[in-house]
Formats: structure tokens, sequence, C-alpha cells
């Protein structure tokens, strides 16, 4: 069962972005539920984010179903290396690369090197990020502003204009957004601006790269629980977080993964410029 209650996870918090994942109480669930079927056998992939969360998830379910790893991570060397051991567990072979996606020519470097060990790129997962809370508008500063897009979209399109040479007709790319680029959400308007941009991103490269046969599509997961939220929030409102979803309870990790894994893999073939909403049931786009 991935269902956490509100009552097992205690107020806590974290001073750094984009926060430690064995710090968090109790841990996210980023184990796989299903056997692997090869739906990634010989595909190497690239997760900005790899370390934790749902790109330490979608890491490992991707191992799982065959493919070698780039892992991208900010300085969470412990949670990375974490990562590399479960996904190695799963008979996987990765790689982990540290640095700033917001500094294009770490970008460029990382995708240099994931080729350079695999010969190849076939999957990019553009998950890293980062948010910051601030409850009025002229609370947000210059550089909290300058950083939060840097990181979100400016390095997603760093990433991408990297890897896009590598990639091929049947290959994906998989852009995380948010539900809050269709809800908004008044303290972290910001971040909320950077995963509207990427909406428009996703179905605008979707559309430049679909006669070459590469796929674009996107994920917008609603409230998971990830070290990005006692990162982001004061303990009170970590305590209680998700609980006002249609389904009661923050998501998991591994209930986000399946999704970017579906998207990654043949079983999209035909889908383009989408994007899926392990939510928690908020209906959104209706």
């Amino acid at each position: 069962m991935n269902e956490l209650s509100n009552a097992a996870r205690p107020p806590q918090e974290q001073a750094h972005q984009p926060g430690s994942e064995r710090d968090m109480q109790p841990m996210p669930d980023y184990t796989p539920r299903y056997p692997g079927s090869g739906r990634l056998k010989d595909k190497v992939a690239l997760i900005t984010g790899g370390d934790s969360g749902i790109g330490r998830a979608t890491a490992i379910l991707f191992a799982r179903e065959g493919a070698k790893l780039a892992i991208l991570y900010r300085d969470e060397d412990w949670d990375a290396r974490r990562t590399l051991e479960l996904v190695e567990a799963e008979g996987g072979e990765a790689i982990l690369i540290r640095g700033d996606i917001g500094d294009k020519s770490f970008c460029e470097e990382a995708v240099a090197r994931t080729v350079e060990r695999f010969g190849q790129l076939n999957v990019l997962v553009n998950d890293a990020g980062e948010q910051h809370m601030a409850e009025e508008l002229t609370e947000i500063s210059e550089d909290q502003l300058t950083r939060t897009f840097r990181t979100n979209i400016f390095g997603m399109f760093f990433v991408t204009q990297a890897a896009l040479p590598h990639l091929a007709r049947g290959d994906a790319i998989v852009n995380l957004t948010s539900i809050t680029a269709y809800r908004g959400q008044p303290v972290l308007m910001d971040y909320a601006s950077t995963k509207g941009a990427i909406l428009a991103f996703t179905r605008s490269l979707s559309k430049n790269l679909a006669e070459k046969g590469i796929r674009v599509n996107g994920v917008a997961p609603g409230p998971i629980w990830t070290p990005l939220i006692p990162a982001s929030f004061p303990a009170e409102k970590v305590a209680d977080f998700g609980e006002n979803q249609p389904m009661g309870r923050v998501g998991q990790p591994n209930e986000v993964a399946p999704a970017i894994l579906f998207l990654a893999c043949e079983d999209a073939s035909y889908m383009t410029g989408q994007v899926l909403h392990p939510n928690g049931g908020d209906i959104v786009g209706g």
C-alpha cells in the first residue's frame, strides 16, 4: 500500500533546497510495485533531479525495465549514492553527474558524459526543480525569481538543447510540470509560473519535433511526498500536506513514476504534446 496518513507524517522541515530524502519521516515510497517487462531494454535515459523523490522512483523503475541511466543531481550526495545502489540492486547500470542544471555548460557536459559512457541517448526526463514559499508577491526577491526560473525552465531548455542532437525517431522527452500550472498556487507564484512555462514548452516542442518522430509529453503531479516539501514549507504545513485532495492524502513518488515510464516507452507511441495528471483526483483541463 502506498497510502500515507497524515497521522503518520510528523511536522518537519528542512533548511536546504532541494532537500534530503534520508531526513524525511517517513521516507517516501520509491519502490516499483510490479515486475519489469523490458519496456526500456537497450535504452539510455538521462534523468535530471534523479537522486530523490519522483526522480529516484523513476530511475529505479527505468532500471527495472532495462534502461541504462545518467542521474543528474545538484548536491545531495548521500541521496544520489543511495539511488545508485537501488538502481544497481535492480541489475541496472548508472552514472551520477553532480552539478547545477541552471548552468548551460554543465548541461552540455552532462549529456556528453552520458553519450560517452553509454554510446547513445534515447529518453530525457526533465524532473529537476525548486520552489520557495512566499505569502506576498513583493516578498519574492529578484535573486529568488531568477534562481527559480533558471533551475526550473532555463535548465530544462539547456538540457534539452544538449540532448536533441543525440535523439532519434522513436525516442522520447518527458517534462515534469505540476498541478500548479493549471490551478495556480498563491504561495508559490514564481514556481507555478515556471510550471506554466514548462507546459507551454512541452506543447510547443512536441509540434516542433513531431515530424522527426521524437515524442514530447508531460506529467503534472499533484501533492507528492518528496524532499521538496519539507524543504519548502514550514513544519505545520508539511504535517497536513495533501489532505485537501479528493483522495484525502499525499501521493508517493512511485505513484508518479509509472506515468513517466508510460510516456517514455513505446506504449505511448501515439501520444505527443499530452500531459498526465497523477494528482489524487483533482480534475483539471475539463
